[in-house]
């Protein structure tokens, strides 16, 4: 299918492949986000009090530290094999893990280390799945829709953000938390049946193009650092994003502002976990025809990551539901605004052969950041108050934007059409 007429806000989707990929991971990104609100509930429920905030400061850390180890691997074997095959072996993985946690959790669980042991199992598998996900997508469409693509793809995980942890608020005040794990296993089906629904899709990006087909290896591991780090525009928009989400990592701290703060029960901590993906839903579906005609786009990221870091502070500072919810939404607006230009930057800067590894590189950013975050958030709000964890990590998030904005001129004057020299260190590699 190859269409010619003028281009919508829904082009991407005329693709069949994309198409497939897309619903399927609707429901599958659904049950995730499910399942990731009711671990934190479940963490909270089985530890004192006084331990809660570590408790769950530590899901981050066993959610990390498989990414750490793994993703560099990750992104190295996405460009090396068939990446629709290796997303069929992480999917299954995946499943295999929230089913073994329904079990364990309807037979009675009352203990915590099993829920962070598949916690990482899950994490261990994404650090494959993640690489290979992403460095599909601008295979499944042509180049000039690639943007298209990769907002409805971000319009498709909050979608699911807002749905996932509602439902799962819902499921757990009126039933258990056991249904929300075994509906994320089941809900690994979509994408196993989208991937095998799939056709005509190119081994690999650079067998598609003619080039040679990187090897696994630490030579080909090292390529993609030495990329990379050679980028400034790369560098620097991975740089802003782990240190904005690290010190602004509010979210695993929920279970506490629901349970003793604002006192919403179960059902609230829902909407609350829910409140950003409502925001960055609607700045999503804003910027599906907007993205590309915004000039000054590292501008316009930069503002965006500020106001994230005004927002958590004045979440930490908030203690009224409705104004917690709307800081959480104007949160989740400002980051989606600054993901999704971050991530159109980073995948027109990257050759197809590199982009497994580029994306293995920014998993330690994208996913460290907030997970080491959320322990440094745990550990300070015990050791202190959870309002004031919040506040130093709005306010740190704020130091990193202006620091990465003055020392990094070319993200600070990107433009629209700078997408050509965003790519000049990939040539010189």
């Amino acid at each position: 299918m190859t269409p010619q007429t003028k281009p919508s806000s829904l082009v991407a989707l005329r693709y069949s492949n994309y198409r497939l990929l897309w619903f399927g991971q609707l429901v599958s990104f659904s049950g995730s986000m499910m399942q990731n609100a009711a671990i934190l509930w479940h963490v909270s429920l089985l530890v004192p009090d006084n331990q809660k905030g570590i408790a769950l400061g530590l899901v981050g850390l066993v959610r990390v530290l498989p990414i750490i180890i793994f993703s560099l691997v990750g992104g190295v074997v996405a460009d090396a094999v068939d990446r629709v095959r290796l997303l069929l072996i992480t999917q299954i993985t995946m499943t295999l893990s929230a089913a073994v946690l329904a079990y364990i959790t309807f037979r009675g669980l009352s203990v915590v280390w099993p829920l962070y042991a598949l916690t990482a199992v899950s994490a261990a598998a994404g650090s494959f799945d993640n690489p290979a996900r992403n460095s599909l997508i601008p295979n499944l469409v042509p180049r000039e829709h690639l943007a298209n693509a990769i907002s409805l793809n971000t319009i498709m995980f909050q979608l699911a953000s807002v749905a996932g942890p509602a439902l799962g608020g819902i499921l757990i005040g009126t039933v258990s938390v056991g249904w929300v794990y075994a509906y994320n296993a089941v809900s690994f089906l979509a994408v196993i049946g989208a991937l095998l629904l799939m056709h005509n899709v190119p081994r690999n990006a650079a067998g598609a193009r003619g080039a040679t087909k990187p090897v696994i290896s630490l030579a080909a591991m090292r390529d993609g650092l030495r990329f990379v780090f050679s980028a400034p525009l790369i560098r620097s928009t991975m740089l802003l994003d782990f240190f904005a989400n690290f010190f602004a990592s509010a979210i695993a701290l929920l279970p506490i502002f629901a349970q003793d703060i604002l006192k919403v029960g179960a059902q609230g901590y829902g909407w609350l976990f829910a409140a950003p993906s409502v925001g960055a839903l609607i700045a999503s579906i804003a910027m599906v025809p907007a993205t590309d005609r915004v000039e000054r786009r590292g501008t316009v990221l930069l503002w965006a990551v500020g106001v994230f870091g005004v927002s958590t502070v004045v979440f930490g500072l908030s203690r009224n539901f409705f104004l917690t919810l709307f800081c959480l939404a104007a949160f989740g607006a400002s980051d989606m605004v600054s993901t999704v230009y971050r991530n159109i930057i980073r995948q027109l800067a990257t050759p197809d052969e590199l982009r497994g590894r580029m994306t293995g590189v920014n998993m330690i950013f994208f996913m460290g950041g907030p997970q080491l975050g959320e322990l440094e958030a745990g550990v300070l709000a015990d050791l202190t108050t959870a309002p004031f964890s919040v506040i130093t990590g709005g306010v740190g998030a704020l130091i990193a934007t202006l620091y990465v904005a003055r020392t990094t001129p070319q993200l600070r004057d990107y433009r629209r059409d700078d997408e050509l020299m965003a790519a000049q260190p990939a040539a010189a590699d």
